[in-house]
């Protein structure tokens, strides 16, 4: 963790001794982040306006917590939008929005401790999700970034801790739809993420496709560095 003396830069919520230990007999990562991108691409393919697809990827978003919560994963952290997102044109960001409020109402149904990162002052922030600002609910750990910016969330250094200070560090993170870049995702958590990236677009998940990640990821040499 990074701390300076006189506050808490990186204040995550711990681990308990019973999630590293399952992690560790099973040799799986504490903390995964998701990129769910591709979806106004497979709308297009579908012969649907680019607005459309952000539905069709709420159903893979609850598959994809279920494999989560069943393999044993503490903690997920998911993009949901960013705030250079919102500079879409308006059909799109009222279909990303809709689509994020229904996904996290949706993942409350599950048990999980779902807490949202991002600039609830803006406009653009869903007023239903502003109680989860604070984390409610038990269970898996699960972080969505609604209306989050890397430069919104660094800027909170001036005042000695990140915004999103409450997210722990990444062990893994799992992008779809072929990018190979993080996109501003948790850029301080990132510092030793395995990247490993998906070509199908996001709607098109299946299950094996978090299972293949899973097995990547075991055959990974993990030195931070040293």
């Amino acid at each position: 963790m990074m701390r300076d003396q006189k506050s808490s830069v990186w204040k995550t919520s711990s681990f308990s001794g019973r999630e590293i230990r399952t992690a560790a007999r099973k040799n799986i990562p504490l903390h995964i982040g998701f990129i769910p991108d591709g979806n106004r691409r497979w709308a297009v393919e579908k012969g649907m306006p680019k607005e459309k697809g952000y539905a069709f990827g709420i159903d893979p978003g609850v598959s994809l917590i279920e494999k989560c919560i069943e393999t044993g994963i503490a903690e997920v952290s998911i993009y949901c939008f960013t705030q250079d997102n919102t500079k879409r044109p308006r059909a799109q960001k009222l279909a990303f929005t809709d689509a994020s409020v229904k996904f996290a109402s949706e993942i409350t149904r599950h048990k999980v401790a779902l807490l949202v990162v991002g600039d609830e002052t803006s406009a653009q922030f869903p007023e239903p999700l502003k109680e989860f600002r604070i984390r409610q609910g038990t269970g898996m750990k699960v972080n969505l970034l609604v209306n989050y910016g890397w430069e919104w969330d660094l800027a909170g250094l001036r005042d000695g801790s990140l915004r999103s200070r409450e997210v722990s560090r990444l062990d893994l993170i799992v992008r779809w739809g072929g990018g190979r870049r993080l996109s501003g995702f948790l850029p301080v958590q990132s510092v030793y993420a395995d990247f490993y990236v998906r070509d199908e677009l996001w709607p098109d998940f299946e299950p094996q496709h978090f299972e293949h990640a899973l097995s990547w990821f075991k055959r990974q040499d993990r030195t931070f560095g040293g």
